[in-house]
């Protein structure tokens, strides 16, 4: 009878185990290196290497992670889900500045809300804007 309970535990503890592991990969999509400072989420993050995650399995926010300097948060405009052609960032470049607009997962492509900034400096006829591409990688 013992014996049968703690089997019954042991197997009840590695399924437990086995479904908080792979929620955590789920909500992890990609890791990138950014080579340039860039706005997002309403705020400007530095260059650097980010963590993109969802904030849960059954949200489409997500949050941008450098490990201390450089977090945000951002809800995208949309998603487009089935597989894209390798996890890529995508920006455009208006005023001298890198906005991000696209993420490209295996899952799909975020596209993110144009800034507050991007509607200011193109009331204010900027020149035509430029695009940029960021691979990423795991």
């Amino acid at each position: 009878m013992n014996k049968s309970y703690v089997t019954a535990v042991l197997m009840l503890t590695c399924l437990l185990g086995i479904r908080v592991s792979a929620s955590a990969q789920d909500s992890e999509l990609l890791v990138v290196s950014v080579p340039f400072e860039f706005v997002t989420g309403g705020a400007t993050l530095p260059a650097g290497k980010y963590k993109i995650n969802r904030l849960s399995p059954a949200s489409q926010e997500l949050a941008f992670s450098d490990g201390g300097r450089g977090n945000a948060f951002v809800l995208p405009e949309a998603f487009d889900s089935g597989p894209a052609a390798g996890p890529r960032l995508s920006f455009e470049h208006i005023g001298g500045k890198y906005f991000l607009s696209k993420i490209r997962t295996m899952d799909g492509v975020y596209t993110m809300p144009a800034s507050k900034e991007i509607v200011m400096l193109g009331k204010a006829n900027s020149p035509i804007p430029s695009s940029a591409s960021t691979p990423g990688g795991q």
